[in-house]
């Protein structure tokens, strides 16, 4: 594996780690608290803070700030211009850093563009939320999340297709792409069986 690419433009602070293979863009800023794991991709004007751990394989798009509080597990993708947010009630005349909400993003998800993601959730592995969602709630593995404020809208496959599951009951779905088998019970979607 080769280091990790880091544009002249950016701003990578003492202490901040990075791993090998991935890639900081243009004016990005990764303060030095930071662990960023491999094959990663910052897209253009992305900051992170201190207090933030992003997996391997992480793509973040351009204009995204992670901040303080924020773990994205392996394979998160975070489309263009998304919002995470660390404090509940902000104030300017206030501080509330004793008060940040920690959020965590679960292997394999993805975020859409312009999504706001309101700090102090989960996002459960393998979901999908839409373009423009405003999520104030936990978010269910494989769950698909449109909407404002954003609601179960079906369900996702690894892959990123939607399966042919209900919201709710007992059902099966093969992905079409895969072959993998997803098994919904009790409003909880899961991997039965991988083709790989």
């Amino acid at each position: 594996m080769a280091a990790a690419s880091i544009h002249s433009t950016a701003i990578v602070d003492p202490g901040a780690r990075i791993g090998d293979d991935s890639r900081v863009w243009h004016w990005v800023h990764v303060c030095g608290g930071a662990r960023i794991g491999a094959r990663c991709s910052l897209g253009q004007n992305v900051f992170v803070g201190n207090d933030v751990v992003i997996g391997d394989n992480v793509k973040i798009q351009n204009n995204v700030s992670v901040y303080d509080a924020v773990t994205l597990e392996d394979d998160v993708f975070c489309g263009p211009s998304m919002v995470f947010t660390n404090v509940i009630n902000p104030r300017s005349a206030i501080s509330r850093k004793d008060a940040y909400r920690r959020t965590l993003v679960r292997h394999g998800a993805t975020i859409g563009a312009n999504a706001t993601i309101v700090c102090g959730v989960t996002i459960g592995a393998h979901a999908f939320i839409g373009a423009g969602a405003l999520v104030n709630r936990d978010v269910p593995d494989f769950g698909l999340f449109l909407g404002v404020p954003a609601r179960l809208a079906g369900w996702m496959s690894r892959f990123g297709e939607r399966l042919a599951l209900p919201l709710a009951g007992r059902a099966t779905a093969t992905c079409a792409h895969t072959g993998d088998l997803y098994v919904l019970h009790d409003g909880v979607c899961r991997l039965e069986s991988a083709t790989s």
